[in-house]
């Protein structure tokens, strides 16, 4: 690979012959030298490596962030949404989920990873997969509703028809009926819905645990698939592996190369 192309690749450690040139340029190695994951590299090589490669900031960090939230609802909708659609409860659209949040941090890092940012994503994954679990339950609970409701109403009708008796023949009304007989106007209790979105969430949050609770094996399955996809994001968002070790000053073929001070 050309000085001046793009970032010189080293990714597998290879140990010069007797003739002792760069991996990177192919140049005669004359002087101090460097190791660069292993293998040999001149000085100018080494040096532009070293500059090209993507540092860590803080507006990296960010927009990695960003874009790793933007991935965890695009999966929390596709998630939930295939489940509510199909009704067919896939785990394995997990992985799909990791990916997503992984393959978007590392784009919004533009390339770089670290602890922090695995961290990130393992926590998004989770939170994406596992809160999946509020509005397919609130699907299934208005479905069940509405399955039920035409009995409630039909019901309701005919203690209506009870309680509220024709007028007699000469025009008379009926006594009123008793007091709890009658229909008053109810109040409807006020939700607290911070109470209410509180609750929701611990239980999206617990509910891979729940579920393990519930039903072991399908819990089991379940659980042990996102941590699948959460090892995916985990690895994808890994920063690169780039070790520079020199310069040195003994010949690359020696034994021990001591560091130039």
């Amino acid at each position: 690979m050309s000085p001046t192309g793009p970032t010189p690749q080293f990714s597998t450690a290879e140990y010069a012959s007797a003739a002792e040139t760069c991996k990177s340029c192919k140049q005669a190695i004359s002087g101090n030298y460097y190791r660069i994951n292993g293998m040999l590299a001149c000085q100018r090589c080494a040096e532009q490596v070293r500059q090209q490669s993507p540092r860590d900031s803080h507006a990296a960090y960010v927009r990695a962030i960003t874009m790793g939230i933007g991935a965890a609802i695009l999966g929390f909708i596709l998630f939930a949404g295939f489940v509510i659609i199909t009704g067919i409860s896939l785990g394995y659209i997990s992985l799909a989920v990791g990916y997503l949040i992984g393959k978007a941090m590392k784009m919004g890092s533009g390339g770089i990873g670290g602890r922090r940012y695995q961290i990130i994503a393992a926590a998004l994954t989770y939170v994406a997969v596992s809160t999946t679990a509020i509005p397919i339950g609130i699907y299934y609970f208005n479905k069940g509703k509405t399955e039920h409701a035409p009995t409630a109403q039909s019901g309701s009708a005919g203690a209506k028809t009870q309680q509220h008796p024709p007028d007699d023949e000469q025009g008379g009304i009926v006594d009123n009926p008793p007091l709890e007989q009658q229909n008053f106007p109810q109040t409807k209790p006020k939700i607290n819905y911070v109470a209410l979105i509180g609750t929701l969430a611990w239980v999206g949050l617990a509910s891979p645990f729940l579920e393990l609770q519930q039903s072991p094996l399908n819990g089991l399955l379940g659980l042990v698939i996102l941590l699948v996809g959460i090892r995916i994001a985990w690895q994808l968002t890994a920063g690169p592996k780039l070790e520079i070790l020199g310069p040195f000053q003994d010949k690359p073929g020696s034994a021990l190369p001591s560091a130039a001070t």
